[in-house]
């Protein structure tokens, strides 16, 4: 699977997959499952790099003396919004405003996806942010389009 990152805005990114084949039905529910559950994780604050109390500690987690001030303490990290994921022919994209969540989260999908490319569908591209020669961000295609600005 070969991964881009390309223009990247957290509170606005595209996340675009291209299939070897035409995706099935069920392998588009697939899809949107792995989707949603990374959303929901995130909704819930669960990419937080701030709070990586276990992991900083190392293999040996036996009897870890977890901090509760210390996860108090820190800044939430909450996606905010998800698209629906649409389709068009090989590709895939699913919009998502991710917050305040840290980038441990695109860690996190990108690791999921690749084995999920070994062991369900296989993906040939996964792209991060920006645009998508082979099919536009909805009003990127529009002449008159300024981000942010009003055409009256």
């Amino acid at each position: 699977m070969h991964i881009q990152f390309r223009e990247f805005d957290p509170f606005n990114v595209w996340i675009w997959l291209e299939f070897s084949t035409n995706p099935s039905e069920i392998e588009k529910q697939y899809v949107e499952e792995v989707f949603n559950s990374w959303f929901f994780l995130g909704k819930l604050g669960g990419f937080n790099a701030e709070n990586l109390q276990v992991q900083e500690v190392g293999l040996d987690i036996s009897y870890l003396p977890y901090d509760e001030d210390v996860a108090e303490e820190s800044l939430v990290a909450l996606m905010h919004n998800m698209g629906d994921v649409e389709y068009e022919g090989y590709w895939a994209r699913c919009w998502f405003d991710l917050g305040t969540s840290d980038a441990l989260a695109l860690d996190v999908l990108v690791n999921a996806l690749r084995q999920f490319s070994r062991d369900y569908v296989t993906i040939e591209t996964l792209i991060i942010g920006g645009q998508n020669a082979d099919w536009r961000v909805p009003g990127s295609h529009d002449p008159e389009f300024v981000a942010g600005e009003s055409l009256n």
